[in-house]
């Protein structure tokens, strides 16, 4: 199995064609979490569908939090470990093999939530034969993984925590606004970001939420 490495960010990242290659533009979304860690509540930082762990890795590198990541594929979790011990970041990241709904106990919350759930329909799959289907097929409109994520964020974000959540467009950012956030009132769509490729959606918390 031939093994690559690029560079993301300041970081190096191995990663072979079983997982989905690393994206240069997802960079904006570790810079941005690393922003809004300056100022977030105390509390470590959970990456859902992480991959090879690079956006969780580069946001927490320097900033001395937690980093919990999470990935249904065993490979990706491997290539997440590898990727923290040559950041020099193994001792603060702990990387799981699990399902979304069973990953975070129930006790558990996070100051920042990252995700970058499979956001393509899967009848558009077939336009990236290169990428692995699991990483990309985000069911019939693309939101399947992403309402997922939306549960845990719901249940595991702390008052006055943020979630960044990558998507592939404003309309399915729309979509889960209307579907899943008025259902919760301590949770806020605050921004939408165009990015090079996709959007990247930010929903915060309310402080005074001890939902």
């Amino acid at each position: 199995m031939t093994t690559e490495s690029l560079a993301f960010g300041s970081l190096a990242i191995a990663f072979d064609h079983r997982v989905l290659r690393p994206r240069e533009w997802t960079v904006a979304q570790s810079e941005w979490a690393a922003q809004i860690l300056r100022t977030a509540p105390d509390g470590p930082v959970l990456e859902l569908c992480s991959g090879a762990g690079q956006i969780g890795l580069l946001a927490v590198a320097g900033s001395g939090r937690p980093l919990v990541c999470v990935d249904a594929s065993d490979v990706a979790c491997e290539f997440a470990r590898t990727n923290a011990l040559a950041a020099g970041l193994a001792e603060q990241v702990d990387v799981r093999h699990a399902p979304l709904e069973s990953a975070v106990g129930p006790t558990e919350v996070f100051a920042l939530v990252i995700a970058d759930p499979p956001w393509v329909p899967r009848l558009d799959t077939g336009r990236f034969p290169e990428d692995p289907l699991s990483a990309i097929d985000g069911g019939p409109d693309g939101l399947d993984v992403a309402r997922a994520c939306l549960q845990v964020i719901r249940r595991h974000l702390a008052p006055g925590g943020s979630a960044l959540l990558q998507l592939g467009t404003t309309e399915q950012a729309d979509v889960l606004a209307d579907e899943e956030l008025h259902l919760a009132d301590a949770l806020t769509l605050s921004e939408v970001r165009q990015q090079e490729r996709g959007v990247l959606v930010r929903i915060d918390r309310d402080a005074a939420s001890a939902e």
